[in-house]
């Protein structure tokens, strides 16, 4: 692809994702998150209606009467976008992968904050780093985002999803929005790879959320639950390379397929409920502007309530 194409291409993701941040997202966006970054301003005694839950026990106990601490409301938050660029993103049974799919939401959302003047961050893995580019405001850091999502050549295939978050863990100091892309193949059951299995995938989604605002976006394709009736196919893992050859003839076949993968979900669902994250789960063949709206709305209504 030539630089001119590559420019159009970003372009085009741009305009669409700016329709879609003027039509549906204008207001429902960083607004819902507002105010969840605090940063410390003062301590004084404490008075009638404070919120007893910024009592400083410390200062209480040497001073012989009650302090509290009194913080100031960050309103220029920083969104992080993190994505899986593993080899399992280049698969789509639909007219875009994986990847192209959660480029577009990202994409939006990257509108929308930088739409609020809020700071974007980057941060494209594999089962090492990538690519990172800190948070910046402006429309040029944007595209450049943009294009990354899209062109990016990932030196290698696998995922590690712990690896990412302990990444932005340690470079990110102020509390930010992070948003995990990942289909999570390989984080969960019985083919998780022993460096991101249950617990650890699990510990490391519960630091970053207690560090900042964690919301798992989960990019699943539709053939991933169901198989064609195809007859003899050969499946081969992207990550891996592990090669499987199965009769998708036999109905047997089919409902195992979906039974296994229907399982992996459930499990995987547990997990990030234990982790304590809210979780968007995106299907590759239908529309996400609706979803993401909805999903907005709701952590408002849970804000205000």
């Amino acid at each position: 692809m030539t630089l001119q194409e590559t420019l159009e291409a970003v372009r085009r993701v741009e305009i669409r994702t700016n329709r879609l941040v003027n039509d549906m997202m204008v207001g429902a966006y960083l607004s819902h998150f507002k105010g969840r970054g605090m940063d410390f301003e003062e301590l004084r005694e404490y008075m009638p209606g404070d919120d007893v839950r910024n009592i400083d026990w410390n200062v209480t106990y040497r001073m012989g009467r009650p302090f509290v601490k009194r913080f100031r409301e960050e309103r220029e938050l920083g969104v992080v976008l993190a994505m899986d660029i593993s080899a399992s993103g280049a698969f789509g049974s639909t007219r875009r992968t994986k990847r192209e799919f959660s480029a577009e939401i990202a994409a939006t959302l990257a509108c929308s904050a930088a739409r609020s003047s809020d700071k974007v961050g980057l941060l494209l893995f594999s089962d090492q780093t990538e690519l990172f580019l800190p948070p910046r405001k402006g429309r040029k850091h944007v595209l450049r985002a943009i294009k990354e999502m899209l062109f990016f050549e990932p030196k290698h295939r696998g995922t590690n999803i712990p690896a990412a978050l302990g990444f932005l863990n340690h470079v990110i100091a102020r509390r930010s929005i992070v948003f995990l892309f990942t289909d999570f193949l390989h984080s969960v059951g019985p083919n998780a790879s022993s460096v991101q299995a249950g617990r650890d995938m699990v510990q490391e989604i519960g630091i970053t959320n207690s560090r900042h605002d964690l919301v798992c976006v989960h990019l699943h394709d539709p053939r991933e639950s169901e198989l064609p009736n195809a007859g003899l196919l050969t499946i081969e893992d992207a990550e891996t390379g592990e090669v499987l050859e199965l009769d998708s003839g036999r109905r047997t076949v089919r409902q195992t397929y979906a039974d296994t993968n229907a399982e992996r979900l459930s499990e995987l669902d547990r997990a990030l409920r234990h982790g304590g994250v809210d979780t968007l789960r995106f299907n590759t063949g239908e529309p996400f502007a609706q979803t993401l709206q909805q999903f907005f709305e709701t952590r408002r209504g849970r804000r205000r309530g």
